[in-house]
């Protein structure tokens, strides 16, 4: 017998980015919008985006999502050059964005990408991380706890 497929999880997450919480130790979390072309928002529904190796730089007062990757569908119309990779804008409110620019030039943090996904109202958001830099010997002490977690939980499934 062939084995089913394993369904998804029944939320409006569209791409996470767990490679960021093992790079990354998060401060806080903060919802934000995109600015997205009509194309993008096609694609997003099928699922046809990237956003491990994307970060936020913030630019004359305003930040912008770059790195992610959101690949074309083929149906797209063909008068449209789509730019899979180009730098897409943050929509947040000014405090919100004049607060987390002061961070990432004062104190050394950076803002990572951590979630794409639907909101109630069918907008798509974007969950990012105010984030510091793990050292190599945290990123060790990391694998070394999730491989403890594994082993505990192996031998409780056992007895």
């Amino acid at each position: 017998m062939a084995k089913k497929p394993k369904k998804k999880p029944n939320d409006n997450t569209i791409a996470r980015n767990r490679k960021a919480r093992f790079d990354y130790s998060i401060e806080s979390n903060f919802e934000a919008g995109l600015a997205l072309e009509g194309w993008e928002v096609k694609s997003l529904r099928a699922g046809k985006v990237q956003i491990d190796e994307s970060y936020i730089f913030a630019k004359n007062g305003e930040l912008e999502w770059i790195g992610g990757t959101i690949t074309p569908l083929i149906s797209t119309s063909t008068h449209i050059h789509a730019n899979p990779t180009r730098a897409r804008k943050i929509l947040m409110h000014r405090y919100e964005i004049d607060r987390l620019i002061g961070q990432i030039e004062r104190k050394g943090y950076t803002l990572v990408p951590l979630a794409l996904f639907w909101n109630k109202k069918g907008l798509v958001k974007l969950e990012i991380g105010l984030a510091k830099g793990k050292k190599a010997h945290d990123k060790r002490a990391a694998i070394k706890e999730r491989d403890w977690q594994r082993e505990k939980a192996r031998s409780l499934k056992i007895r």
